[in-house]
């Protein structure tokens, strides 16, 4: 195990999970976000909700940083209204994940936003989100699949070269791309963008859909192998 670098995962707080004979508040996170990192020869550390000012501390104990999906990002963070189909807020979660992004950016640490991950990126150097589109998930609860296309010449072509299909769920999207980011996917059928880099040096990438659900490391691999220099 030793020299595999530490990867942090955000995830939920949830006020009425179960499990046995338990109902109790609990910090979860979907099994496939740690063993896509293992995969990807990264050690898992999960990362639940905190005071926003232990941010950078936590990122400096960190090799990579990985904000996992969830729920929508509150739209006052954008400077928007609260549109019908937007869900509830998670005002801890959005507290704490902007934090750790703000800190991985200013410290160079490897970060990886994964869907609502991937929104947050952009909403935290400035941009703004679509609150709802059609077509980018199945029946609730359910991922599909859908192409994705890179922009040749960007870091995610250089780890995905060609077209991919992907397992995606969410309703949500990047409108105007925030400060130093620039789009590195596209989804063939509407345009929506499937994935945002950081321009001109760092390593920070986001990607609209889920590859905790699929069989492709390529991404999380090149999260770990930039994390392990």
């Amino acid at each position: 195990m030793a020299g595999r670098p530490l990867i942090g995962i955000s995830t939920y707080l949830e006020a009425g999970a179960r499990w046995g004979a338990w109902e109790l508040e609990a910090a979860l996170l979907p099994a496939g976000y740690p063993r896509l990192v293992q995969r990807a020869g990264g050690l898992a550390a999960m990362l639940p909700p905190d005071d926003p000012g232990l941010a950078a501390a936590t990122v400096a104990r960190l090799d990579g940083l990985v904000i996992a999906g969830g729920p929508d990002v509150e739209p006052v963070r954008y400077g928007a209204e609260r549109e019908p189909r937007t869900g509830p807020p998670a005002r801890a979660r959005d507290d704490w994940e902007l934090a750790l992004i703000d800190a991985a950016l200013a410290a160079g640490v490897p970060l990886l936003g994964i869907c609502r991950g991937m929104q947050l990126l952009n909403v935290a150097v400035g941009g703004t989100l679509v609150q709802h589109i059609d077509g980018h998930a199945e029946a609730v609860g359910v991922f599909g699949r859908h192409p994705v296309k890179p922009v040749p010449g960007t870091l995610y072509a250089s780890i995905v070269p060609e077209e991919t299909s992907v397992p995606t769920y969410h309703h949500q999207a990047v409108d105007r791309l925030g400060s130093g980011l620039v789009p590195s996917a596209h989804a063939p059928q509407d345009g929506t963008v499937e994935a945002i880099e950081l321009s001109g040096g760092g390593w920070a990438l986001g990607v609209q859909w889920h590859p905790e659900m699929g069989e492709d490391v390529r991404v999380v691999r090149a999260l770990v192998t930039t994390a392990s220099a």
